[in-house]
């Protein structure tokens, strides 16, 4: 089974690729996708779905987890992440490839058991699920792993079969 996952932004968004095989998880891809800061907000939610549509094109997932957008002290940039999600959302669903949705403390608890843990943390224990010789970079990608992981993790929890 392959599964992408989506950490959600605006200005860059993250993306990781991983198989599922027996017990074991395996990277595929992760990487991130950043627009342009002059360019106007419309065609920087395009060219993040665009992008998207290319990943899914090449890797063909069979199931996509993406973050919940976790709202900060920046009502602004909530707003611009949450407008820039409901557009991969919308795509996603015209594709009709199974979308999962976690919350961040969700991803959190299901990597390390504990729904509190770092950024650093989450990103050695996704090292190491992957059995990578070093943490993914960037954060964002790494944290686009983090959700792949979980959503595999949550597969295999609920005893669902995996393709």
């Amino acid at each position: 089974m392959i599964i992408l996952g989506i950490d959600p932004g605006y200005a860059i968004t993250g993306f990781g690729i991983i198989k599922k095989e027996d017990q074991q998880n395996i990277l595929l891809e992760c990487g991130v996708i950043t627009t342009k800061k002059e360019d106007n907000k419309y065609d920087r939610i395009a060219e993040t779905v665009n992008d998207l549509l290319e990943i899914i094109k090449t890797y063909k997932p069979d199931h996509i987890a993406i973050e919940e957008v976790f709202f900060s002290k920046n009502v602004k940039t909530a707003i611009q992440v949450a407008e820039s999600r409901g557009a991969i959302i919308y795509q996603i669903n015209q594709l009709k490839i199974p979308l999962f949705e976690y919350k961040p403390n969700q991803v959190k608890i299901n990597i390390s058991g504990y729904g509190s843990a770092n950024k650093s943390q989450i990103q050695k224990l996704t090292q190491l699920f992957l059995n990578l010789k070093e943490i993914p970079k960037p954060d964002d990608a790494a944290d686009a792993l983090a959700i792949a992981i979980c959503h595999a993790n949550h597969l295999k929890n609920n005893n669902q079969l995996l393709i």
